[in-house]
């Protein structure tokens, strides 16, 4: 039986059905909002995986270029890679619903989104997020639902919920948020120097909504809901747990306390391998228990740590990790900074290019769409001591990286201004504790380094919580195992005068807005903190960019000489290229992008001279110095401006009277003549004898 249910959200139509997609999975439910159109299916293995120590979930988000009338670019005329938009979209879609399955649930669950229908004004990614909320909870998967989720704009006067594409492009603030009926739960953000103020009443707004939402949901799963899924939920057993507190406690108090990581982390794994060894005779075949048990004593022992001021480090919640900031350290690249805060640290590289090297996108815009700034971010192996295959970018990787170019992207100069296209690479050379937001700082020096006229720096600190009934702890700047136990991750980054970029994950319920308010408040300080060591360095851009980097000349023409400029088949402009070295990139508003390189500047000035020359107008009555190209019987043919000659008449070659123009002109020759007509073919008409002429009468 089909059944829906329908409610008007932000001005538009919000539909949620069930039973008549994809009745075979365990839940199934159609998101449309206006004319977009998700399909969201919920699955779970009947047995939980063997010998796992997580959670299996994964969630797959399908672009399908039909839904805005595209065919694939790629060869294969086909979907296949997905895109970094797609990844992005199934992190938030994980991160919103991941905290809500209980603990110990081992089975594999799957999420699949499949965006059928795009319309522009309404994301597909919120609907994404009810859509997996209702299909698992419709599905009788475990799961603590439902959640919703709704997009918050920004206009600089009013916050806008599920804002359209022309007020979240006028807009400085793009917020979504994702939560239960009793708190928020994930939040992303891309914003303009916003202040903290906007961003706690935008997510006071936007749980109202999501409210509205979640009651939709109740009601359609209390028409279509199957029964609950009979699940083992793994629990270490009560006297394997007891057995391992007893033993384990007070040494993992004493070896929490050694504030160097890898020497705590030493410290820890010896009284786990005591622990074992101890246990294993009694407990022969529950060494994966004994484990889990150990973990959970860890667990318990550094919050309980931290909630009594004890930070695993030694430093009080406020502190932030020794900071050392280096601009300019690698040679040949266009610009450079290595930001190292405690043991994380990240050495970011600028690398300025033409505007022809934007990256081209296949996404579910209607338009083609570019991006002339591009941040990536790499996580390698030994950044923490492991060993693993590098297979290129993981979605974590593509997730920071995305995150690191949500701050800085409002900072960046316009094309007018700064006609380059921008890449930052970020390299994890050591970990231990946001290594995102290092890498924005890190990126920022780069960018000062390279010269580019950023609008103010900016800087990123990562904060953290504990939460333990009323005992509350707030943590600036958080190392990996204050995250890996703690309740929140919490990223902000912006500049002095507000955020730029949000990210929040939150892993536990009733975490109320004044705790959010609390740690806006103290990520602020820790950014200022940031901030003046940053530009205690590198207090301003470079005046120079590298000798190494590209220069870029531009002219605007009209575009009705576009083609003069690139010629029949292209022989103009690959002429143009051939003799001076540049890259040359024309764009359909007539604007000319010429990229040379540093050390090469005249050769760009020449081929800007040879463009001006073929856009430029033959004047009638205007004397040229141009180059004879052909000599004929009836006269010689003039270059007067690139690409554009005339005829001088054998008659127009000297004042006295001459029988072949090879007497007086030769090919190469460079002679002035002056225009005398453009005849209605085009044709120019030109005169040697009247150049000659008025000299004589000037003399």
């Amino acid at each position: 039986m089909v059944h829906e249910v329908k409610r008007e959200i932000a001005g538009r139509t919000l539909k949620i059905e069930t039973g008549r997609l994809a009745k075979q999975a365990g839940g199934a439910v159609l998101v449309s909002y206006g004319d977009t159109v998700v399909l969201v299916t919920a699955c779970a293995s009947k047995e939980p995986r063997l010998g796992t120590d997580f959670f299996p979930l994964t969630v797959d988000y399908e672009e399908r270029l039909y839904s805005v009338g595209k065919i694939p670019g790629s060869w294969g005329r086909r979907e296949g890679r997905a895109s970094e938009k797609a990844t992005l979209s199934a992190r938030v879609t994980d991160r919103a619903i991941r905290p809500l399955f209980p603990e110990g649930f081992r089975n594999d669950v799957q999420i699949v989104v499949t965006v059928l229908s795009v319309e522009q004004d309404n994301a597909p990614e919120v609907a994404a997020i009810i859509g997996a909320s209702t299909a698992l909870c419709l599905s009788g998967i475990p799961f603590n639902g439902p959640i919703a989720s709704v997009m918050m704009g920004y206009d600089g006067e009013q916050l806008i919920v599920n804002p359209t594409a022309e007020q979240e492009k006028n807009g400085i603030l793009h917020l979504q948020v994702a939560g239960t009926r009793d708190a928020i739960n994930m939040v992303e953000a891309g914003a303009k120097e916003v202040q903290e103020d906007v961003i706690i009443d935008a997510l006071a707004r936007a749980h109202a909504v999501i409210k509205e939402i979640i009651a939709m949901e109740d009601e359609l799963i209390a028409l279509a809901g199957k029964e609950p899924m009979q699940v083992a939920i793994y629990t270490v057993p009560a006297e394997i747990m007891a057995a391992v507190r007893v033993m384990a406690l007070k040494p993992i108090y004493e070896a929490s306390a050694t504030q160097e990581k890898l020497a705590r982390e030493t410290a820890v794994e010896q009284v786990n391998a005591q622990v074992k060894a101890a246990l294993a005779e009694k407990y022969p075949d529950n060494s994966k228990d004994i484990g889990e048990a150990l973990n959970e004593v860890l667990k318990e022992v550094v919050r309980d740590m931290i909630l009594s001021g004890n930070r695993p480090d030694g430093r009080v919640t406020t502190e932030i990790r020794p900071i050392s900031v280096e601009v300019g350290v690698l040679p040949r690249t266009h610009g450079s900074g290595l930001f190292t805060r405690g043991q994380t640290q990240v050495l970011t590289s600028a690398t300025l290019g033409a505007m022809g090297d934007v990256q081209k996108l296949d996404g579910l815009s209607e338009e083609d769409d570019t991006k002339r700034y591009m941040h990536h971010y790499n996580f390698p192996p030994y950044s923490v001591g492991e060993t693993r295959p590098m297979r290129g970018p993981s979605r974590r990787d593509i997730g920071h990286g995305a995150l690191a170019e949500r701050a800085l992207l409002p900072m960046l100069p316009d094309e007018e201004q700064f006609p380059y296209t921008i890449r930052l690479v970020s390299e994890v050379l050591e970990s231990n504790g946001s290594s995102s937001m290092a890498s924005v700082c890190g990126s920022t020096l780069a960018l000062m380094d390279a010269g580019v006229p950023i609008q103010s720096p900016v800087a990123g600190i990562a904060m953290g919580l504990i939460k333990e009934g009323d005992r509350i702890a707030i943590l600036t700047d958080i190392q990996g195992l204050e995250d890996h136990y703690g309740d929140m991750d919490f990223k902000v980054a912006g500049t002095a005068k507000g955020i730029n970029a949000l990210q929040m994950d939150i892993k536990v319920a009733g975490l109320d807005l004044d705790i959010m308010r609390r740690a806006l408040a103290q990520a602020k300080e820790g950014r200022l903190f940031i901030l003046n060591k940053m530009l205690t360095v590198l207090p301003e851009v470079r005046k120079e960019m590298s000798p190494f980097a590209p220069r870029i000349l531009t002219l605007k023409i009209d575009v009705d000489k576009i083609r003069d400029v690139i010629g029949p088949g292209g022989k103009v402009i690959q002429k143009i290229i051939a003799e001076t070295g540049v890259k040359i990139d024309v764009e359909q508003d007539g604007r000319i992008f010429i990229a040379v390189a540093g050390m090469q500047y005249e050769n760009g000035l020449k081929a800007l001279k040879i463009i001006e020359g073929i856009t430029k107008d033959v004047v009638v009555g205007t004397v040229y110095l141009g180059k004879v190209t052909r000599v004929e019987k009836y006269g010689a043919f003039v270059e007067v401006l690139p690409g554009k000659e005339g005829l001088v008449h054998v008659s127009q070659l000297a004042l006295e009277r001459i029988e072949n123009p090879s007497d007086v002109v030769s090919v190469g020759d460079e002679i002035l003549v002056k225009v005398t007509e453009i005849d209605k073919q085009g044709r120019i008409n030109l005169s040697r004898k009247e150049v000659i002429k008025e000299d004589a009468m000037r003399s």
